[in-house]
């Protein structure tokens, strides 16, 4: 049987409150941690722009990185017109294909996909 317990809407409101805070904080943490780690990498203003913008992410990172298609596909193992259909939209590429492009640019696989 479940035990009810009743508060003022006040005292709900501001443990929610605080809450939300607490969970806001562990996020802060565990960021600043994998930052710290190099589990994650800082991206300049500009790049993260293009990304919100909508922009496909290959292009994007392959630009943040000072690469070519070229040497991207040199690098992964891709052909570079793949890369350039990827970027150009006109194909999403294989899971496969998306995970050598991802470990050649340093990035995770859902920062491509």
């Amino acid at each position: 049987m479940n035990k009810m317990v009743t508060i003022p809407q006040e005292e709900y409101d501001r443990l929610r409150e605080a809450a939300e805070a607490l969970s806001d904080l562990h996020v802060y943490d565990r960021v600043k941690a994998d930052l710290a780690s190099g589990a994650d990498e800082r991206i300049p203003g500009e790049f993260a722009k293009r990304l919100i913008a909508g922009e496909r992410p290959l292009r994007v990172y392959r630009d943040l990185r000072g690469l070519t298609q070229q040497a991207l596909a040199t690098a992964s193992g891709v052909n570079r017109v793949q890369i350039a259909d990827i970027e150009a939209g006109r194909s999403t590429g294989s899971v496969a294909t998306l995970r050598k492009l991802a470990d050649a640019l340093g990035v995770g696989l859902d920062d491509l996909a």
